[in-house]
This record gives structure tokens, sequence and C-alpha cells, in this order.
């Protein structure tokens, strides 16, 4: 059957908030306290799955998670109602009151590294939620992103969900933003390429630590028991993690046969290449941008690799970029040559995801890719497909609900812990999830 790859983008959370918590993302730590805006956030965020569902292609939605997470503060030596609980942490300890209250999980990039039907041993589509480890704040996610998928991918006939990886740092497993899978066409398998940071004779050192390691991603694959002739391990530049390139997406995107990367992206540029080619069985059509087009600061600020390339329904390719890009003076120039050139790029949409990119993610870091055939498209929880109808009930709910300014000092309103929860309590209603948060099951 055909396969289309549809993107299920995270919905931004009420507590979303500049806490700078992401180590060597320059764009979380440049924004730290600076006061957010979370109705306007996940506003954004919905328009962005609007338009690329109107370009027509398969969009769903994913849940925020329950945040602040008292339970983890209690976990750390905080103690008494959650008022208390709330006070000690703000006044003795602001950072993982921070990290407890992370909104962090909209990166849906992040929850899971997921693999085609086409491209499995028992044919169906596989999942592995990520563990995390790297980052306290985000390691918290794990539990509730598997919930969520498994609610959002029920069908057992159609959908093979793992458990997480032992949370170990030698194991340490960022999710989609470090896989990519290109295909020759619509029905055949797939080729699965894995980027890692570190590994044993590469630790995870440095002024940014890497935060995928090689163990992990073998770890993944052998999991989704992929084809070894059809699945690459590869090396992350050392010197573009250095400049804040914390993941692969944001240094390198690809799509069916097209990659768009920097030639820092890779340890083994060419070799890369030739590998992807000769796994896919014909050439792949590259688009290769120099540190005298872009360089690495120029990409970070712009999240030029952190687009999205989709195939519209007629076959042409579109780049989907944040508005940071348009107006950024040395990248916008290089995309409309690339668009008006005769690579495989032929259009290109603008998005605006201010202010999660002031947080340090871009388009891509917004979906996760899940590789569908028709079957499996009709096996999903039908309430998890965006349209026009769920697109108002969900505005209508985030301006219900969505506080429009939000400070460190406001995650310490307890009150503010009901508002997400009652928030919540109705998105699953809405998303027709069930009760996936620990709030609700403890009721």
């Amino acid at each position: 059957m055909k396969t289309q790859e549809a993107n299920f983008d995270g919905l931004v959370g009420p507590s979303h908030h500049f806490g700078g918590l992401g180590v060597g993302n320059l764009a979380s730590q440049a924004n730290k306290a600076q006061a957010s805006n979370p109705r306007e956030a996940a506003l954004q965020g919905l328009a962005k799955m609007a338009g690329v569902a109107e370009l027509g292609l398969l969009q769903g939605v994913l849940p925020p998670q329950a945040r602040p997470d008292v339970d983890f503060l209690r976990q750390v030596g905080f103690s008494g109602s959650d008022a208390k609980v709330l006070a000690q942490a703000r006044r003795d300890a602001p950072g993982l009151l921070s990290a407890a209250a992370s909104a962090a999980s909209m990166w849906s990039a992040n929850a899971a590294t997921v693999s085609a039907s086409a491209d499995t041993w028992d044919s169906r589509v596989h999942f592995t939620p990520a563990n995390l480890v790297s980052q306290a704040h985000r390691a918290l996610e794990t539990d509730t992103t598997t919930r969520a998928l498994r609610a959002t991918f029920p069908a057992e006939r159609f959908f093979a969900h793992h458990p997480a990886l032992p949370r170990s740092t030698q194991l340490a497993d960022e999710g989609a933003a470090n896989h990519t899978r290109f295909a020759a066409d619509d029905h055949t398998c797939g080729v699965s390429l894995f980027v890692y940071g570190a590994d044993l004779e590469h630790p995870a050192t440095g002024r940014f630590p890497a935060r995928q390691t090689r163990l992990a991603s073998e770890a993944v694959a052998r999991q989704h028991r992929l084809r070894s002739d059809r699945t690459l391990f590869v090396r992350q530049h050392p010197e573009a993690i250095a400049a804040g390139v914390f993941h692969n997406d944001v240094i390198a995107v690809g799509h069916a046969d097209v990659l768009l990367y920097h030639e820092q992206a890779f340890v083994d540029e060419f070799g890369t290449l030739e590998a992807l080619s000769s796994a896919l069985g014909q050439p792949l059509r590259t688009v290769r941008i120099t540190s005298d087009q872009v360089d690495l600061p120029a990409a970070i600020q712009s999240y030029l690799f952190n687009s999205q390339i989709v195939t519209l329904p007629d076959g042409r390719i579109q780049l989907i970029v944040a508005k940071d890009c348009e107006e950024h003076p040395a990248v916008w120039p290089v995309i409309q040559e690339m668009v008006a050139g005769a690579g495989p790029i032929d259009g290109v949409s603008v998005f605006d995801v201010r202010q999660s990119m002031r947080n340090g993610g871009g388009p891509a870091c917004l979906r996760l890719r899940v590789p569908l055939n028709e079957d499996e498209q009709a096996a999903v929880n039908p309430d998890s497909w965006f349209s026009a109808a769920l697109h108002r009930e969900l505005e209508a709910w985030v301006k219900q609900h969505y506080r429009d300014r939000l400070t460190l000092t406001d995650l310490a309103d307890p009150g503010f812990v009901t508002e997400v929860h009652e928030a919540l309590d109705r998105l699953t209603v809405i998303l027709g999830l069930g009760s996936i948060y620990p709030f609700q099951q403890d009721a």
C-alpha cells in the first residue's frame, strides 16, 4: 500500500515558559527568565498545523504534559502541600521548579522514534518513546508520552509500542530528531539514517555534550528489527555540536529521496551520502549548504535546517520554514535560490512560530513524522486527526484556559496547577484520549 508521512505536532502546553533549560540550546539559554506568552505559543502552533493540513497533508495532534510536576519536586526533597512544595522550590531551587514546569514536550520530534510498517519485520508501525535522560526536564516526559502514543495509535494489529530504553547516559535517546527515513517511492522499504553524537570512542564531552549515543540508536533499530542493509549509523560533526547544534535536525533534514544539509552536519559527509544512495538503490537528491552561504551561527539563529520537507499531493516538494528564516539576511536569499534553481525543492511556506523559536525549537521540532498506509491511517484514534472543526475547538480551548503572560513566579502559584489540570482534563475529552495523565489516574 501507499505510505504517506503524517505530521503529528505537539500541542504547546499551558506552562510554556522561558526557563533556559536546554543545555547546548542557545536560543533557550538566551531568552531565559523573560516573560512568555503560552496563549500565543499555542495559537501559533495550531496555525502551523492548519497551514500544513491546508497543503493537503496528513496532520495530527499530540497532547502536552501535565505541568508543573509536583510529584517530581517531592522526589527531589520538597515536602508538604502542593502550595508548600511549590513555594519551597521557588525559594530554594528555582531551576528545579522550572524543570518541573517545562512545556518542552511541545517538540514532539523528541517524543519517539518511529519506523514505517514497510521497514519492519512484522509489517507494523513501531514506536519507541525517547528516554531523554540527558536533560532533567525532558526525562520527566517519557511515561506520559508512552500513554499518549498508545492512546493515539491504539490498534495492536497495526502498531507496536516498545518501552523506552533503560535510563542510562550510555543509552541516551532523543527520539526522531536524530532519525530520518528515506524512501525511493511510496511503496518500498525505506532507509533509516540514525545520527549520533557520542559512541564508545567519542564520549559525550565538550562545551556542549552530545545528546544521542550510537548505542541508543542501535538498540532502537534492534527493537524495530530494521534491515541491517537499509540502516545507517552516522556520527554528527563535533564542531556543529560545539556551536549549539544539539540534534541532527538542527543541521540536516531529509524526506523521501531528498536531503537538505549543511556541510558540517556529518563527520564523513561524502561517505554518508554514498552509503545512503547505495542503500536507497538510486542517487539521493541533495541540497548542500556551505559555511560560505550560511555559517553555523546563522543556521542556528534561523533554524534553516529545522525546517520540514514534505511532498504535496501533486508531487511537488515543499519546504516549511520559520518566519525567522524569511527575516534572516543570509538565509532567505539561499532559500529563494534553492526554490528557483533546478534542485528538488519546488516551493516554500513560511510560518510564525516565534514563541517556540525563542525557546529553541523550529517547525521540525514541533512534529513527529509517522509514515502510515491507508489501513494504518484508519486505525489512528480519529479524534487525533487535525481538521478545521478541531482547529476551532482547540483555539477556543486555548483562549479559555491559557494565560497570555507567564514567569517563574507564576509557576509557583498552586492555583496554576489547578488551571492546568482543568484544561488538560477537557483536552483529553476533545482528543478522545482517555485518562493519560497521572492526576486523572489518581483521582
